[in-house]
């Protein structure tokens, strides 16, 4: 070894001691002499809260759903011949379609020159010129303000008067957002802060969407399960939030109160009365509410009716109205439009503090401004054809053969899961999934435990593979111990969702014969 390579060990060996003190990971020699540096960031310098954050929508049986697909499209056999994924609200990926005045709006201000196209109705048109003169340069392209374009916010503002029947909203308390769960985010990045036991709590229902503990998670906050009353489908009772918040306080500081209504994943519609408890529970314990209503046009079970929370709120009177700080969530993602690629949504903030309102702007300015397409279409959606335009006719009947497929679709779904032994299913009063509870055998619960799974993800997943069906275990959203559940749209078309509540149902009855 000459004097030059033995310098060049040395120092290496050095700068290695040196890491080692530091706590890093030391960097090798391989056999040509090229230093292999040790990665910067590895699982385990990377930041922790990450690491916590799971979300079943997306996990490893949709993972495993794409690797069947592929599979499929190599030629592998397989039991079946398509996969069916039935886990996720992607309307649009389910067949249903666009509503065309929505689109024919989108593609004008995409591409202004189709102005002069006669084969476009006038409202399009005179809807595009106006979005368009309130974007930056006449151009969709073009930053918005943080908040949002100006306009946009003031059509949501009018749409929020005349869905609550009157009362008022101020524009100035509308921020516009990527989906409802950018905003979802954003609200409890404000909330949480503390250490220890001063920690903030945030009240979750549990089942709950994996948005909110993945939130919490990634944010180091506490999560507080509230358990949703199944026998009862599904419903909110005060007391158990008051149990939830009681036992809660012995290790956090409880500061919010989360609420998904019509309720994801469990599909159900609470009343007003419901709302105005839950409103006076946030008022005595001093919880900010916030109000996922995603899902407010989803509503069809007979007697049931969406009620804002918003709107209950203020007809409660000035000692509530003037003082519980609630924000409320919408999205373009739902309902009967169903157009989640364009990340679209809005919140609404009653009684924020000034300052801290001032933070929010301040916070929403680091991401510049959402989609502008995305806000286009919030502004269509809150703003659609009136009676007596060209569109209006085209649209009330898109519309409602939407609304009203999803409604049968809803009771189909019940009605067919119920005829099966071993499993139990609610009315799907609105939203877009439905939750059953399924009974799965001890020796099969025993053989999931063995192999390090969930029994409901152990049922998912051989159902997956037998029958190419892609469900999400009921474990992914939260249950009560010794149940379990599955997640499952309603949104496939009625001859697909046929063809998947049959091969569910002889899935379920051949799993049970098996693991008897």
């Amino acid at each position: 070894m000459n004097h030059g390579t033995a310098l060049l060990w040395k120092r290496r060996a050095l700068s290695s001691l040196s890491a080692t003190r530091r706590g890093l990971p030391k960097e090798k020699m391989s056999e040509n002499g090229i230093m292999s540096r040790a990665k910067v960031l590895t699982i385990d310098t990377m930041n922790p809260t990450v690491k916590k954050v799971e979300y079943a929508v997306r996990g490893p049986i949709v993972q495993r759903a794409v690797e069947l697909e592929r599979e499929l499209s190599e030629g592998m056999k397989k039991p079946f011949a398509e996969v069916i994924k039935a886990n996720i609200g992607d309307a649009h990926a389910m067949g249903q379609q666009p509503i065309t005045f929505f689109r024919q709006v989108l593609a004008l201000c995409s591409y202004p020159e189709l102005l002069s196209d006669s084969t476009f109705p006038e409202d399009a048109k005179s809807r595009a010129c106006r979005i368009l003169q309130s974007c930056g340069g006449n151009s969709m392209g073009s930053y918005s303000a943080s908040q949002g374009i100006d306009s946009v916010r003031q059509d949501v503002a009018r749409y929020i008067e005349r869905r609550d029947g009157g009362v008022a909203c101020d524009p100035d308390n509308i921020y516009l957002t990527t989906g409802a769960s950018d905003g979802i985010v954003t609200m409890l990045k404000l909330l949480v802060c503390g250490e220890g036991t001063t920690r903030t709590g945030v009240m979750i229902p549990i089942p709950q969407y994996p948005l909110y503990s993945a939130a919490l998670a990634e944010l180091g906050a506490v999560q507080i399960n509230y358990f949703l009353n199944e026998e009862k489908c599904w419903s909110l009772d005060i007391t158990e939030l008051q149990r939830a918040v009681n036992e809660a306080r012995q290790y956090c500081n409880p500061r919010a109160l989360c609420i998904i209504n019509p309720g994801n994943p469990t599909g159900q519609v609470q009343s007003r009365q419901c709302i105005e408890d839950v409103i006076r529970f946030a008022a005595k314990e001093r919880l900010f509410l916030m109000a996922d209503e995603v899902y407010q046009d989803n509503v069809y079970a007979e007697g049931c009716q969406f009620h804002s929370f918003k709107k209950v709120l203020f007809e409660m009177g000035p000692e509530y109205a003037e003082t519980v700080e609630l924000a409320s969530f919408h999205s373009t993602s739902k309902c009967y439009m169903g157009e989640c690629g364009f990340r679209g949504g809005y919140m609404e903030i009653i009684n924020m503090d000034d300052e801290v309102k001032d933070q929010l702007t301040k916070l929403l300015s680091v991401r510049l401004c959402p989609p502008v397409p995305g806000q286009a279409l919030m502004d269509l959606v809150v703003n659609p054809p009136q009676p007596g335009e060209p569109s209006y006719g085209s649209f009330i009947k898109e519309r409602t053969a939407t609304l009203s497929a999803l409604a049968e679709k809803a009771k189909l779904t019940e009605q067919v899961l119920n005829t099966v032994q071993g499993i139990s299913c609610n009315p799907v009063q609105g939203a877009m999934y439905s939750f059953p509870r399924i009974t799965i055998p001890e020796k099969a619960v025993k053989e999931a435990t063995e192999t390090g799974q969930q029994p409901d993800m152990f049922y998912c997943m051989k159902m997956l593979e037998e029958t190419g069906i892609c469900l999400v275990p009921g474990s992914g959203f939260g249950q009560k111990d010794g149940t379990y559940h599955f997640r499952m749209t309603i949104l496939p078309p009625t001859d697909k969702l046929k063809i998947l509540l049959n091969k569910v149902k002889e899935f379920h009855q051949r799993f049970t014969q098996q693991y008897s």
